[in-house]
């Protein structure tokens, strides 16, 4: 009885490891198909909870040897028997189950005083929302949608304005949540870890409801000493590292979270990078502050801004080889890029891909494939799949804005439609999706400007705009030059002409802020008619 007895106990041992192991090798196929949807509820993850509590020593179904686990009960049974003449199993071994970074994230993120989603504020939501709608809307903009194609005709301009611009609604969303928190604790000191969004119309309206900027030096390292127990402290649209998290739920303050759900979709992706041993590759800028945030929920980390990076980090996994020097150079490029534990020669052999929500799509298309492409030729395509995962995390706002100004730039290439003199884009200066926009029309040739603000149009005819590399150009002068504004004949006689404009905006920008830009070229425009 007592030999039946032991070869059932290790018959149960030798299964349980390889069920084990099967459900976590089969696992993977579930969760690209789960990540499709949107998820605007963070504690709603991709394959969460079906790992969070594995041991990190389980052994893989294809090890010929199998550590059986038995219960301490049995254990201590078969130690007081001496009789047994069957050999003694190895010993269980002591594991510490895996932490994933995003069940801190979560644990933070489900206290009383931690406030998100569409559920709080209901109060006053609807009230601020007209509120917004006052503020934030234009007559102007709101009769060119109505127009089929989206133009309009007005004091010698012709307006076309691209289909999809302006306020995303996650834009909108982190606005009224901002807006009703200001409401729901008007007696509170309220704080915010950065800019909203990257709009300056936005952030002063927070700064006259006397909403505390917490300031950063130049290592975007914030002093939260001014933040005492009590008090109100809102993360804005891009999100918050996880160390601010942890400060903050340390201080017993209320947070209201305004991150972005697309945002927050990308931490998910990160985190299914970190459940399959993944190294994160993340298109996108190190020091934006989304990028930061996405940094600090990733175990292994790499950020790259271009395709040009990428061919040099393709290169290195090809070609470098332990002791040839070049793991040093890689590391010094991406010093500031890279997790502190980085290495190149160990962190490049299995690799995610997720980007900063508001890079061009085009560009995260191509570093996908060159990625794949490394893949294959380094492993093989057959192990493929063991190597590298991508999941697409451009915002669909995003996405939609950047075909939109791809497809005003087409007028050019159509002999039935006028040529557009210039695009104007607006937005901050310092808002990635907005430079995204810009960066469309340049490269196709079509002469186009980027202004944060309407009096960036000045009257003596002179624009200030931000550049395609960054640059801010004061007072560049003449902005509407004479080809605009006058047909001239063989004989120099003018004859005024009808300026065309594109027009588009950045995801953060209201249509305000439009219109007041469109009056003041249709005012410089009137003028220079005038002047002839």
């Amino acid at each position: 009885m007592k030999f039946q007895t032991r070869v059932c106990q290790l018959l149960l041992a030798a299964h349980a490891v390889p069920a084990e192991c099967f459900q976590m090798h089969g696992i993977g196929n579930g969760i690209k198909n789960n990540l499709g949807a949107s998820n605007t509820n963070s504690n709603a993850g991709f394959g969460v909870g079906l790992f969070e509590n594995r041991s990190t020593s389980i052994r893989s179904p294809s090890k010929s040897k199998i550590n059986p686990i038995f219960s301490s009960t049995l254990e201590d049974q078969d130690a007081s028997s001496s009789s047994s003449s069957l050999p003694k199993p190895e010993p269980a071994t002591e594991t510490v189950p895996k932490m994933f970074i995003k069940k801190e994230r979560e644990a933070i993120a489900k206290k009383k005083d931690f406030y998100r989603g569409a559920g709080v504020f209901k109060k006053v939501k609807a009230e601020v929302a007209l509120d917004m709608r006052d503020q934030f809307d234009s007559e102007m903009m709101n009769l060119m949608k109505e127009d089929p194609n989206y133009m309009m005709e007005k004091d010698g301009v012709e307006f076309y304005l691209a289909k999809d611009h302006g306020f995303c609604w996650g834009v909108e969303r982190s606005i009224n949540l901002a807006y009703s928190a200001v409401e729901t604790f008007p007696d509170a000191k309220i704080h915010i870890t950065n800019e909203l969004i990257h709009n300056p119309m936005v952030n002063e309206r927070l700064h006259k409801k006397n909403v505390n900027f917490i300031e950063k030096d130049g290592d975007n390292a914030k002093d939260f000493t001014q933040i005492n127990e009590g008090d109100v402290v809102m993360l804005p649209a891009f999100g918050a590292t996880l160390d601010e998290m942890k400060e903050l739920d340390q201080k017993n303050v209320k947070v209201v979270d305004t991150t972005c759900p697309w945002v927050a979709k990308v931490w998910n992706t990160v985190h299914t990078h970190q459940v399959r041993g993944l190294t994160s590759v993340i298109h996108g800028k190190y020091a934006h502050e989304e990028t930061m945030a996405t940094k600090s929920m990733c175990e292994t980390y790499i950020c790259v801004t271009n395709v040009e990076e990428v061919e040099y980090v393709s290169d290195f996994m090809l070609h470098a080889t332990e002791g040839d020097g070049r793991a040093e150079e890689f590391m010094a490029k991406f010093a500031k890029a890279a997790s502190a534990h980085f290495d190149p020669h160990v962190h490049l052999q299995k690799i995610g891909l997720a980007n900063q929500t508001t890079m061009y799509k085009k560009e995260t298309r191509a570093i996908g494939q060159l990625l794949q492409k490394t893949m294959m030729k380094k492993f093989g395509p057959d192990l493929l799949n063991d190597h590298y995962y991508e999941f697409d995390t451009i915002c669909d706002a995003t996405q939609v804005r950047q075909d939109a100004v791809d497809e005003l730039c087409n007028m050019h290439d159509d002999a039935t439609k006028p040529d557009l003199d210039f695009i104007l884009v607006v937005g901050g200066f310092d808002s990635s999706n907005t430079a995204h926009l810009l960066e469309i029309p340049q490269m196709r040739g079509v002469t186009s400007f980027h202004i944060n603000t309407a009096d960036c149009i000045q009257a003596d005819n002179t624009i200030r705009h931000r550049a395609i590399n960054g640059e801010i150009v004061e007072a560049q002068f003449p902005f509407l030059k004479d080809g605009m504004v006058w047909d001239i004949d063989d004989d120099g006689v003018r004859t005024k002409k009808c300026l065309r404009v594109g027009v588009t905006s950045g995801a953060s920008t209201p249509d305000k802020e439009v219109q007041d830009a469109l009056g003041r070229i249709m005012m410089l425009n009137k003028i220079r008619g005038e002047n002839e």
